[in-house]
This record gives C-alpha cells, sequence and structure tokens, in this order.
C-alpha cells in the first residue's frame, strides 16, 4: 500500500485545477468515472488507466439524473470507506467526489440530449437513464480533461451512447472500452450483485450461459439473429429467470435490429431477478 494519503477532491474548481496542472507537467492523463461500491470490475479499469497514463484520477458520484421515479437511486451501494481503500492499495493519484449540489446546483436545467443509439433496449425501458448518462459523463469530460477515458463494456450500450456522443460533441478525449470482468461461475460483476437472494444468484448464471450459447452458435455457422436470440430466451427461461426485458442480437454500432449475424454484433441480455435488474452481454462476430 502507498505511503502517500490517498487525494480527495470535492470541487469543480479544484478538481479542474489539479487536472490542468498535471497535464502542463506532460502528464498522460486517464479518468475513471463511476458510482462507487467498487469491485473487482472497477479496478481492471483503474489498471488499465495506470498502463497506459502517469496520471490516473477516479470520480465517485452516484448520479441522480440517470436514475428513474421509481429506480433505486436511494438504496443504490455506497461503501466509500472500503472504495477509497481499494483506490489507495492501487496508487490512484486523485479521487473526485463531489457533492450532488457541486454538479447539480440549484437552477441546473441543461442536458445533453443522447444519440440515436440510446433510443432502444434500454432506452425503452428506462427513457431519461442515457440522458442522465450523457449530461454527468460531459460534465466530467469538462472538468477532468483527460487523454483517455476507461468504462466497462458490461454496460455496453452506455459505451456506445459515450463513444457517439463524445464522436458528435467533438470531445478530444480516447473512449477505452474494457472487458467485462466475471465472476468464477460466470456471472459479470455489478455492484447490484449483492442484493440478489441466494436463489436468484444462482439464477443469474443463466445470463452468461446464454451468452457464451450464443457465442458458439455464431461460431458454428448460425446467422440468424432470430435463432440465437430464441436459443438465449430458452436458457434464460429454463433456469427461471422469467421477467426477460430483452435478449436480442443486434449492430454492434448502431444497436440497430439485424436479420443476419454477418457483420459486427453484439448479443444483449436484460432481466429482472426478484427486484434486482441485472444486463450482460457478448460480443459476435467481432473483429
Amino acid at each position: 500500500m502507498p505511503d502517500v494519503p490517498i487525494q480527495i477532491i470535492r470541487t469543480a474548481s479544484d478538481i479542474r485545477h489539479g487536472i490542468l496542472a498535471a497535464r502542463h507537467s506532460g502528464k498522460r492523463i486517464g479518468l475513471v468515472p463511476t458510482m462507487g461500491a467498487l469491485h473487482e470490475g472497477h479496478l481492471s479499469l483503474v489498471r488499465a488507466a495506470q498502463k497506459v497514463c502517469e496520471f490516473v484520477a477516479v470520480t465517485i458520484f452516484v448520479n441522480p439524473a440517470q436514475f428513474g421515479p421509481n429506480e433505486d437511486f436511494d438504496k443504490y451501494p455506497r461503501t466509500i470507506d472500503e472504495d477509497l481503500e481499494a483506490l489507495h492499495e492501487l496508487g490512484v493519484d486523485v479521487v473526485f467526489m463531489p457533492e450532488r449540489d457541486e454538479l447539480y446546483p440549484k437552477g441546473f436545467s441543461t442536458y445533453v440530449l443522447p444519440p440515436a443509439v440510446a433510443d432502444p433496449l434500454e432506452g425503452q425501458y428506462r427513457p431519461e437513464h442515457f440522458r442522465g448518462v450523457a449530461t454527468i459523463v460531459l460534465k466530467l469530460f469538462n472538468l477532468l480533461p483527460a487523454d483517455v477515458a476507461f468504462f466497462g463494456q458490461k454496460d455496453f450500450q452506455q459505451c456506445q451512447v459515450i463513444r457517439h456522443m463524445a464522436e458528435d460533441l467533438n470531445v478530444p478525449t480516447e473512449i477505452q472500452v474494457c472487458p467485462i470482468i466475471r465472476e468464477p461461475d460466470g456471472l459479470a460483476m455489478s455492484s447490484r450483485n449483492r442484493y440478489l437472494s441466494p436463489e436468484d444468484r444462482v439464477r443469474a448464471v443463466a445470463l452468461s450461459q446464454a451468452l457464451d450459447e450464443a457465442v458458439r452458435q455464431v461460431q458454428g455457422g448460425t446467422i440468424e439473429s432470430s435463432a440465437v436470440a430464441e436459443r438465449m430466451r430458452d436458457i434464460l427461461l429454463k433456469a427461471g429467470v422469467n421477467k426477460i426485458d430483452y435478449a436480442v442480437v443486434v449492430d454492434a454500432d448502431t444497436l440497430g435490429a439485424i436479420d443476419q449475424i454477418d457483420r459486427p454484433a453484439v448479443a444483449l441480455i436484460a432481466v429482472r431477478l426478484g427486484s434486482t435488474r441485472l444486463i450482460d452481454n457478448a460480443l459476435l462476430n467481432a473483429e
């Protein structure tokens, strides 16, 4: 563990000053935005940043703008002490932990209209979600002008929203998407996994099993997206996962519907187990 205490900054002006100072000293800046409740998936993003950047900033902010009225903002896990200890052990250079009013002061009313890739899938089930995501991420890009920002593939549609937004709005920060980190039984790591009952935790493994089967089918020559999606749904239902928001195969760039898997595609799943909503995905036919 590093001897130097971790630097925690809570104001927008101070974090921007600190990042610009690091940039002026010639350091390559890496940014890892999080909502806290850190697990190995988040920490893998930090390690990826440290491999290519001399200065790494992590943000911890549970963004109210991306939660719908009936979602879990109030009960979203907050484990600040454990988070800071883990980041300290990794030697993170600075942690930005603003209060809500610092980023959304009284009278705040300007939001980012997300790109079209936000409309399907999550956009159908969480209609205001990506507006909140795009807004907070653009604010963080402005406050922490990094060379590279690191995001996890588990939130695949979110990554595409951010990538398209950055491209459309000429944000100079490079977007790097890092692989999904999984539990030994295949479940994608998520801060919400802790909400699962023991029975639902067992059922949750069906998500990765369904995605593994999708990969096998495509590698075996199946090209009809509907056949692959139907097989995924069968695996979920047989495991007792009955509340399926979607289990689909779509174009990996646009997330638009495809009939045949003749281009880079992605299999995406969203389900509800008890009161917990889980998402997962796997790339198909990737170049």
